[in-house]
């Protein structure tokens, strides 16, 4: 019965949505007749009307109109209708969910464009820094056109780019970015030192992702102190021959370890102390983090071992999480079960979960292609209801049925075949894996049936091209095996990168020509 209710609600609120549509479309022959300068004037007025007290809401139709009108300018991409309605799901704080392919790129543009106009900004959010570099440059450009101004967020800023780009009408960044700058704001002794303005309205890009698959996921600012790197050598060594349930007990979903009582005698007897929570020098944080270590992180899924160093592996994104370590002395129980040098431990001096950061919004939007699965988790946490966009063409995809094989070597065989039958047809194939293990696996199979293929994991050596792999994937008779680390929302574009293309072709001619000199 409930079901039956939000379905007819959803549908009550589409039916109003088609209505605000019709109202945008008849603006659009008068826009079109004005020119550069007169569209972009419109911007000013509108900010002349919220001035005199009228609501945003009042602007929508129009205000929608006129960004259509400057993305077919700018972009030569004019918003269906269905992205119109995708648009005012947005502004009115909702999660708009739209399949893949259906532009969430552009759509996002129209509440932005909306909403900013009051001058207190608006957050883009999206799931990496590839995307919203990308979408700052691209439709960005309709918002620049329309005189406001746009900025963008990235690791590698200082605090005076930082503090420039926030105070622009639109900004395009990452959840981490966002939170980070939240927790190093709260730290600062000088208001002169913030660099955010405000939480007054976020559209976020994958909202599934975000805000429940990272919710609890905590962003947390460290400082270093001292290691004593020989108890975590022997709470390594001790680890190895700790007996899963008889010596310890696993919670795998929280990456929990519990020591038994027999475990416990046993430790201290290897260790020759009396007990294991001596106040002066305590061995229960050092052998719990050496069997996580053992059990729960697995190297070039969890991590990779580069340079001498950790380099934690973000398992949303599957990039490497540059400068980040794990806390409490889990890193340094890593790194000793690696054999790696071991750095200064690290204590806590901020953090925040993703739940709690998006919460402070004044409100808050999102896009993604499956929402409605979390529907209930949405309304509950955030208060965030769904509305399902339609498809502007009918789907032609076929979703096939999950295969699952008894073995390894029977998955990865049909695998193989299934990449090796699609490659003789010339069709380009891309195939995920969940870890850069398991890509690499694939990788080897194919190389040695001689099928040449790109690879794209956390690796610096695969990631450094990852632009140029994302960009050729479409080509004829491509095969490209990646983690989930080009993101969610990358276009791959049938046919390949004209643009790559063209910057390939030079490379290779210049490499000749100075090959020959």
């Amino acid at each position: 019965m409930l079901e039956n209710i939000l379905a007819t609600s959803s549908q009550r609120d589409l039916n109003k949505y088609q209505q605000t549509v019709k109202k945008i479309n008849s603006f659009e022959t008068e826009l079109k007749e004005l020119t550069d300068d007169e569209l972009r004037a419109k911007t000013d007025y509108f900010k002349e009307v919220l001035a005199g007290k009228q609501s945003v809401d009042s602007l929508l139709e129009e205000a929608f109109a006129v960004v259509r009108e400057a993305s077919k300018r700018v972009l030569g991409l004019r918003h269906y209708d269905v992205q119109l309605i995708g648009g005012c799901i947005l502004h009115d704080g909702k999660i708009a969910e739209m399949k893949t392919g259906e532009g969430k790129t552009l759509v996002a543009i129209l509440p932005a464009y909306l909403n900013a106009l009051s001058g207190a900004g608006v957050h883009i959010v999206t799931v990496n820094e590839y995307l919203a570099k990308r979408d700052s440059l691209s439709v960005g450009q309709v918002l620049r056109f329309l005189g406001l101004t746009v900025g963008l967020i990235s690791e590698s800023m200082d605090k005076e780019e930082r503090q420039k780009n926030y105070r622009c009408d639109v900004v395009y960044s990452t959840n981490s970015e966002l939170g980070f700058d939240y927790l190093r704001d709260n730290m600062v002794t000088s208001k002169a030192d913030k660099v955010q303005r405000g939480f007054s309205y976020a559209i976020v890009d994958e909202v599934d992702s975000v805000l429940i698959d990272e919710a609890r996921t905590p962003l947390i600012i460290s400082q270093s102190f001292k290691t004593t790197e020989s108890k975590y050598l022997k709470a390594k060594n001790l680890a190895k021959i700790l007996i899963k349930d008889v010596h310890y007990e696993m919670d795998k979903k929280n990456r929990n370890i519990y020591l038994t009582e027999d475990g416990t005698k046993f430790a201290e007897q290897v260790l020759g102390v009396s007990t294991l929570y001596r106040f002066e020098r305590p061995w229960a944080m050092y052998i719990l983090n050496a069997i996580k270590a053992k059990e729960f992180f697995v190297r070039d899924k969890d991590y990779l071992v580069r340079n001498n160093q950790i380099l934690i592996i973000d398992e949303f994104t599957g990039r490497v999480l540059s400068g980040r370590r794990w806390s409490e002395g889990l890193h340094q129980a890593i790194e000793a079960k690696e054999g790696v040098s071991i750095d200064n431990e690290t204590i806590s001096l901020a953090s925040i979960t993703y739940q709690n950061f998006f919460l402070l919004y004044g409100k808050l939007a999102g896009m993604t292609g499956t929402a409605l699965t979390e529907e209930k988790e949405f309304k509950k946490i955030y208060n965030l209801v769904v509305n399902t966009v339609p498809t502007n063409k009918k789907v032609n995809r076929k979703d096939e049925q999950d295969v699952v094989y008894k073995s390894l070597y029977a998955k990865w065989k049909a695998v193989l075949n299934e990449c090796l039958s699609i490659h003789s047809s010339g069709r380009p194939i891309l195939v995920g894996t969940s870890s850069v293990e398991n890509s690499e696996i694939l990788a080897e199979l194919l190389k040695e049936y001689g099928i040449q293929h790109n690879l794209l994991n956390a690796k610096p050596e695969n990631a450094e091209r990852e632009s140029e792999i994302i960009a050729q994937a479409g080509r004829k008779k491509a095969i490209t095996i990646a983690t989930n680390m080009a993101g969610r929302g990358t276009d791959i574009l049938l046919g390949g990168n004209a643009n790559y293309l063209a910057k390939g072709e030079i490379r290779s001619i210049v490499n000749s020509i100075i090959k020959n000199e």
